[in-house]
């Protein structure tokens, strides 16, 4: 069952006509900030950012894409360069500059770390809600790296976020030939609700299970170039039951490697 959504704004929000605009395309009730009862999520769209909230939890987790501070600006710091697996999985080993379409984007987290290492990155994010979270992150960004961080101003430069369902945007003119075709689809938790991490919890509800994610595979097989990297836990089967070329063992996940053609 789909949970109760409210978008949230006040009346004289910078965001309001943001916030009204995506309310009427996607179907959401608009209201005001003490006007949200009886709901089980609150997109809201406050003057500093977008973000969501749980009535559901009782400490009011709110979520935000943030590539300036926190766990992803970590990473970028300190998170061991073209070491890490994910460089390994998508090649980076092998060459540089290399191109990706991240069809599963989510919040942004493995888009920024591949963007951080030098590649090139199309997101593709098939949830309205989770894009517009997305997209409010990468412009906030955008806005800082200007005036304070050159750095990141050039991985935020090598992201370009697509609108769209994934499967329809990878057999569309709207996206070309990539090197690389990375894929992490949504896997069923085992763990119960109070104990997935609080802050991701909404995607198991507002999201759910990527339950087309083999035809994804087979459509990413075709427009890859190079290779097709599936993110998987470590417990999970084979993508559409279809064996990799190799795989990249982690402590708790894995990337299967579906080379098509090396790397020149």
């Amino acid at each position: 069952m789909m949970p109760k959504i409210v978008v949230v704004a006040k009346p004289d929000s910078s965001k309001i006509l943001q916030a009204k605009a995506f309310s009427e395309e996607w179907g959401f009730e608009l209201v005001g900030v003490s006007d949200a009862q009886n709901t089980d999520y609150e997109l809201h769209f406050s003057d500093e950012k977008i973000f969501i909230s749980s009535s559901m939890s009782k400490n009011r987790v709110a979520s935000c894409v943030d590539f300036i501070s926190g766990a992803k600006a970590h990473r970028r710091k300190y998170g061991g360069g073209k070491g890490q697996a994910i460089a390994k999985a998508i090649g980076l080993n092998k060459t540089a500059n290399i191109s990706v379409v991240d069809a599963t984007a989510g919040m942004g987290g493995d888009a920024f770390v591949m963007a951080s290492l030098g590649c090139r990155v199309t997101l593709v994010e098939r949830s309205p809600i989770v894009r517009v979270l997305l997209e409010d992150g990468l412009n906030r960004a955008l806005h800082y790296a200007c005036d304070q961080d050159p750095e990141l101003l050039d991985i935020i430069s090598r992201m370009h976020l697509v609108k769209g369902d994934s499967l329809e945007v990878l057999v569309s003119e709207v996206i070309r030939k990539h090197q690389v075709v990375y894929l992490d689809p949504m896997f069923p938790s085992r763990k119960k609700s109070a104990e997935v991490k609080k802050d991701m919890q909404f995607f198991h509800d507002i999201v759910g299970n990527d339950n087309d994610a083999a035809g994804l595979l087979e459509v990413a097989l075709g427009l890859a170039e190079n290779r097709v990297v599936v993110k998987r836990p470590k417990i999970a089967p084979y993508l559409a039951g279809r064996e990799p070329g190799y795989q990249l063992m982690g402590k708790s996940g894995r990337f299967d490697i579906y080379p098509l053609k090396a790397f020149t």
